[in-house]
């Protein structure tokens, strides 16, 4: 019967992987485990008690509303705050500019949907996210991807890359997922610069540009994109499409996220959206719209920070105590990652095998290269453990390194 069904299956199917960071996930259900894999936001400062009283607001106030059907394009009140937040910041836009999304793993969905044909070019960052390659893997594009390094993506070396005519950049220039990188302004500047040139559209994900907890913010690729929108005197019509989500500073089971784009690509977004599910669920567009209308979001915002913060400084000491000379990493100043680079023949899908014994998950670096290499870098997170538990873990790491090592 298995047989019958593999013909039916679209070509697509095939492209279709599996995520390693959700099947690490269950190692968490392992007596002892500490899992550094999965990027999870630290629970115990969910504001439950917060949401269950908008919640009962909402539900006496606008009952009927909130469990209707709602327009495609996102809650109006919700699309207009996000837009009023985004003029703050300088930027030349309106709701119509805004989609709400389940998440912004379906932006990125619907955008390779709306965008991608078989055998197009995808422009990527080496290592970039995998959650991006795999919305984008099932419409089957090739990837061309430029190195990144300490300061992000290596622009001198985009130049090649653009001339293959990519479809789009894929780029996170705050707080990269896996490295926790950000970019300077030289290279967001250059980017962005480069890429109108060029006519290559820029899809800027940015979860993680709230979670800063240290040094100095810096513009986006949107607003740097804006500036040059700017200067003709026109509403926002630019290079760059911004993906953002409340998963990271409010909480990923709410599923929501949104698109910043022109509006003739919001259009387009939409018609794909009715395709999926109609529209993002309304009565949790209005929970995160009251919280952020009453300002909750920017109350709560430094106790995410601090949290944060506190668990990266006992990853990066707990590093430095325990881990072999010959092994280095990133040093975030915000985010939820940090990205390790282990000498020259380590497989770390093999060391992973052997963490496992020792309670401890990670994810290997491999999977985040979609043209390959990679194979002795390694993924922490430190956003979803304790300080304590975060320094036992690395010190179980640290041992099994040392041990390895000692036999290579």
């Amino acid at each position: 019967m298995q047989t019958v069904w593999e013909q039916r299956y679209a070509r697509r199917v095939g492209r279709i992987q599996g995520s390693a960071i959700r099947e690490l996930l269950k190692v968490t259900e392992l007596p002892g485990a500490i899992s550094l894999a999965g990027g999870l936001p630290a629970a115990e400062i969910f504001p439950v008690e917060k949401i269950a009283a908008v919640t009962q607001r909402i539900l006496e106030e606008h009952g009927q509303q909130a469990l209707q059907y709602g327009m495609t394009e996102g809650y109006t009140p919700l699309r207009e705050l996000l837009a009023q937040r985004l003029e703050q910041d300088g930027l030349n836009v309106s709701a119509d500019n805004i989609l709400i999304t389940s998440g912004s793993q379906q932006g990125l969905d619907l955008l390779g949907k709306i965008m991608i044909d078989a055998g197009d070019y995808l422009l990527v960052e080496s290592p970039t996210y995998l959650g991006a390659l795999q919305a984008c893997n099932a419409y089957e594009p090739e990837y061309v991807a430029v190195r990144s390094d300490e300061e992000g993506i290596v622009t001198d070396e985009l130049e090649p890359a653009l001339q293959k005519n990519p479809k789009f950049i894929y780029a996170l220039p705050n707080f990269q997922n896996p490295t926790g990188v950000t970019f300077t302004l030289e290279r967001r500047r250059k980017l962005v610069e480069m890429a109108s040139r060029y006519e290559v559209p820029i899809i800027e994900d940015d979860p993680y540009s709230q979670l800063r907890f240290e040094g100095e913010a810096l513009p986006s690729l949107l607003t740097l994109e804006n500036e040059r929108q700017q200067e003709r005197g026109t509403p926002y019509q630019g290079n760059v499409i911004q993906l953002n989500t409340f998963s990271k500073v409010l909480t990923p089971g709410l599923r929501l996220g949104w698109v910043v784009a022109p509006t003739h690509v919001i259009r387009k977004l939409v018609l794909a959206k009715q395709g999926t599910d109609l529209h993002t669920a309304t009565f949790n567009q209005m929970i995160a719209y009251e919280l952020a209308h009453e300002g909750f979001l920017e109350e709560h915002l430094p106790l995410i920070r601090q949290t944060y913060r506190e668990r990266r400084d006992a990853m990066l000491a707990a590093l430095e105590e325990f881990f072999p000379d010959n092994v280095h990493w990133t040093r975030p100043q915000g985010g939820m990652f940090l990205w390790l680079t282990l000498p020259e023949g380590i497989d770390t899908a093999q060391l992973l095998g052997e963490a496992l014994e020792y309670r401890i998950a990670f994810v290997p670096g491999a999977s985040f290269h979609p043209c390959g290499g990679g194979a002795n870098t390694i993924r922490l997170s430190f956003s979803n453990a304790t300080p304590e538990l975060i320094e036992e873990a690395i010190r179980r790491l640290g041992r099994l390194l040392h041990t390895r090592m000692l036999r290579a």
